[in-house]
């Protein structure tokens, strides 16, 4: 088992009143499994994925990542914020290989993978460029890469795709589930997109809120990559949608 999440409560405290983020959340990932927690708007799925990276603590219940119970961010647990995050006086090239070169392969090798993953997310042209040049699209796609290069066993992405325009999504999509497939990373998704978790996701977390807490797990057995017109794709959306109060 890679995350073990054990009956999860959160409540914030704001201007003296208690808002109750998370109640009473279980939910088990498995190794190298990838999950979409999917919801409306103030459902806690960032607030769940901040407790499992360890950036915050529950105010009762227990987190596992493996046998280790999480008290503290990892090196073993990538997070990928919604906004980017790139070191400003680094070129894009170095900020991708900057991960790259704690591993154990040759600076040719991993020279090459980096830019061969820059040319794939149209960034070639822009490899010796610095983030203040970049549009704020590009910067992400920069964090991106940087961040699926890097390997971590379990990699938790908080809609790391909803700056972009659809086709650099559906791209970084494919990218994302490419990797995975290759490195058998464990993945744990947030999106507020139907589309995005039917495509990527082996379950779909469904949640629910105030508070928070999970309403149904769908489990997703299309064969990847998956075509969106197929008639299987949209049956499973059309599925996901009706557990969704939010959305027609």
């Amino acid at each position: 088992m890679s995350i073990k999440v054990k009956n999860i409560n959160k409540t914030y405290r704001a201007h003296e009143k208690e808002i109750d983020v998370l109640e009473n959340v279980n939910l088990s990932v498995e190794d190298g499994e990838l999950i979409c927690l999917l919801g409306p708007s103030g459902c806690g799925k960032t607030t769940l994925l901040r407790l499992i990276a360890g950036l915050e603590q529950p105010d009762s219940g227990e987190i596992f990542d493996g046998e280790e119970l999480v008290r503290k961010p990892s090196k073993d647990r990538g997070f990928i914020f919604q906004q980017y995050s790139l070191f400003p006086w680094l070129t894009v090239l170095d900020n991708v290989m900057f991960g790259l070169n704690l591993n154990n392969k040759s600076k040719e090798e991993n020279l090459d993978s980096a830019k061969r993953y820059l040319e794939r997310v149209g960034l070639s042209d822009f490899m010796d460029s610095y983030p203040h040049e970049l549009s704020g699209g590009m910067k992400q796609r920069v964090a991106i890469i940087r961040s699926l290069l890097n390997h971590t066993p379990v990699l938790l992405m908080d809609e790391p795709f909803s700056a972009l325009d659809m086709q650099n999504r559906q791209r970084l999509q494919e990218q994302l589930i490419g990797v995975w497939k290759r490195f058998e990373n464990t993945i744990v998704f947030v999106t507020h997109d139907v589309d995005e978790a039917v495509f990527l996701a082996d379950k779909i977390v469904v949640m629910d809120k105030n508070p928070g807490r999970i309403k149904e797990i769908v489990d997703i057995s299309l064969p990847r990559m998956r075509n969106r017109e197929s008639m299987e794709f949209i049956e499973v959306q059309e599925e996901v949608k009706k557990l969704l109060d939010v959305w027609d």
